[in-house]
């Protein structure tokens, strides 16, 4: 068998880190979507004073968004590799560790909390860091056959 008889792979990995960042993607776009983000009218550009809230729930400001928009597309440019998408998911699990860490220990209403952060915040950030490392850990060495379109 040649090598273009061969059959495209594409690891687990990928497609996660994939999905990933473009999850990540569409909740940057749906930060500044009035309706989908509540009190849209208190969107700050950074820090605990933003009002606003993403499915009413999430506290999102302008840098909130564009660091989701960003990590979106970091997500989408790893997932090109195998490689790229396994560090990707680990190294965007810490991440997401750390901001759950400084979620816990900043003062909601300080200068401090300048991403910002709320408790909801707090636990999907938990969440993301478990999930992510583990994608990136577990998926990380598995390979699937691509579907004939690719």
């Amino acid at each position: 068998m040649s090598l273009a008889d061969m059959p495209q792979q594409r690891s687990a990995a990928r497609v996660a880190a994939g999905t990933v960042g473009a999850v990540f993607l569409l909740v940057g776009i749906l930060g500044f979507v009035p309706g989908v983000t509540t009190a849209y009218d208190q969107l700050g550009g950074a820090g605990h004073h933003s009002g606003a809230l993403l499915l009413g729930l999430f506290q999102v400001s302008v840098l909130h968004n564009v660091v989701h928009l960003l990590f979106g597309l970091v997500g989408l440019l790893a997932a090109r590799s195998a490689r790229g998408a396994r560090t990707y998911l680990v190294v965007g699990g810490v991440v997401y560790a750390v901001l759950w860490l400084y979620g816990l220990l900043v003062d909601p209403d300080s200068a401090a909390n300048f991403v910002p952060v709320n408790d909801a915040d707090n636990w999907l950030h938990l969440g993301l860091a478990v999930g992510m490392i583990a994608l990136g850990v577990f998926l990380g060495r598995r390979v699937t056959a691509a579907s004939p379109r690719g």
